[in-house]
């Protein structure tokens, strides 16, 4: 089993490397186009330059600014401590609406990995955070949780195998019934998010108890979700939970 899940990560090393690329912008910042794809289903890009003998790596405040042009408003205080909170849990800063780190040369692939994370996650949190849509996806899965008096530890960062840090959005402690439950909230299920939780469990399962389970909750209320995800999450052990069908699995996480 160690052997397969090292090949699938082998996997997986080889195809961020062979798919990001490098472009000199000008005689101070590079641009890393990475594999990993926005909302829109483009490459997501950051930029890179050295500092203070060091790197600094930003988003351009392209996340930010992308949100705001499709009617997403940040400055609602629920969405704002949201936001914080989730670029906390990958140690990024928001400095004048851009997303940044600064890193050490020894550093720069994990700070990379948690930049690129905390795009994906703010891109997923506000996916649906029209004007008309009152309830974030993520607000919605906390209340059933609660109201079903599922215990949880929200918000919980692991470091993986890989020496990656990896944020779940619950972990479950594990009962007499039930192991330990990991949890996931997708709100933009494709491809590209299921490979990016793949990969998070991959990396993290084997500093876990060997029997705790991973779950990706995903959201189907405005459109279906493609089969492609669901063998995606299936296939590296994450198991997948379609939003209105959450009451299946509702016992396996209350025990």
């Amino acid at each position: 089993m160690i052997k397969d899940i090292d090949n699938l990560l082998n996997k997986y090393w080889v195809w961020l490397r062979d798919k990001t690329t490098l472009r000199q912008v000008d005689d101070v910042w590079v641009e890393i186009t990475t594999p990993y794809l926005d909302r829109h289903n483009d490459y997501i890009q950051i930029y890179a330059k050295k500092q203070n003998g060091g790197f600094l790596l930003t988003d351009d405040s392209e996340t930010i600014h992308d949100l705001q042009l499709s009617g997403c408003n940040l400055d609602l205080p629920k969405r704002k401590q949201l936001l914080n909170v989730t670029l906390n849990g990958f140690g990024v800063k928001l400095k004048n609406e851009s997303l940044e780190v600064h890193t050490s040369e020894k550093d720069f692939a994990l700070r990379k990995h948690n930049l690129l994370q905390a795009i994906l996650a703010v891109n997923d949190l506000f996916y649906l955070a029209t004007p008309w849509v009152t309830s974030l996806f993520l607000e919605d899965v906390t209340k059933w949780i609660e109201s079903n008096d599922i215990r949880h530890i929200p918000k919980i960062k692991f470091t993986g195998k890989s020496g990656f840090d990896h944020l779940f959005d619950f972990a479950i402690p594990k009962s007499k019934k039930y192991p330990e439950r990991i949890l996931k909230v997708i709100n933009n299920p494709k491809k590209d998010t299921a490979q990016a939780m793949a990969f998070a469990w991959l990396d993290t399962k084997d500093v876990r108890d060997h029997n705790s389970l991973a779950y990706a909750i995903l959201n189907n209320s405005e459109k279906s979700i493609p089969d492609s995800v669901l063998d995606a999450l299936s296939s590296y052990d994450v198991t997948p939970v379609i939003w209105s069908k959450r009451e299946d699995i509702k016992e396996k996480l209350a025990a």
